[in-house]
C-alpha cells in the first residue's frame, strides 16, 4: 500500500512540475518556478510559501506605514518557513527575477 501511496505523490509531483514547465515555455524568466521544478518542491510547499509571502508582504507594508526600519523578524519568520531543500538567497533572486512580492524581497536582499 505505501509503493501505491509513494507513486501516487511523485505522478502528482510530475503534474504539477508539468504545468510550471508550460508556464515556463511562455515566460523562460520565471526563475521562482524554474527554482521549485530544480529543488522537486510540492504544490502544497509551494503554495505554503506564497501564502506565508502573501502575509509577509502585507505586514512589511503596514510596519513600514507605521515607520518601522528593522523588518529582520519577518526575514526569520520566512527563512524558517522554507522548504529545506531551499537557500534564501536563490529564493530571492528568484523572486525578485520574476517580480514576486518585490518590495519585501528587495528589503530581505538587504539581510544575506
Amino acid at each position: 500500500m505505501n509503493e501505491h501511496k509513494l507513486l501516487w505523490q511523485r505522478i502528482q509531483l510530475l503534474e504539477y512540475h508539468q504545468k510550471l514547465l508550460v508556464k515556463l515555455l511562455h515566460n523562460p524568466k520565471q526563475e521562482f518556478y524554474k527554482l521549485v521544478i530544480e529543488n522537486s518542491i510540492t504544490e502544497q510547499e509551494t503554495e505554503k510559501f506564497l501564502a506565508l509571502c502573501d502575509e509577509l508582504s502585507m505586514k512589511f507594508e503596514e510596519q513600514k506605514a507605521e515607520g518601522y526600519v528593522y523588518f529582520h523578524p519577518l526575514f526569520e519568520r520566512l527563512l524558517a518557513s522554507l522548504p529545506a531543500n531551499l537557500k534564501m538567497e536563490e529564493v530571492i533572486k528568484a523572486c525578485l527575477l520574476q517580480n514576486l512580492y518585490e518590495p519585501l524581497f528587495h528589503e530581505f536582499e538587504k539581510y544575506l
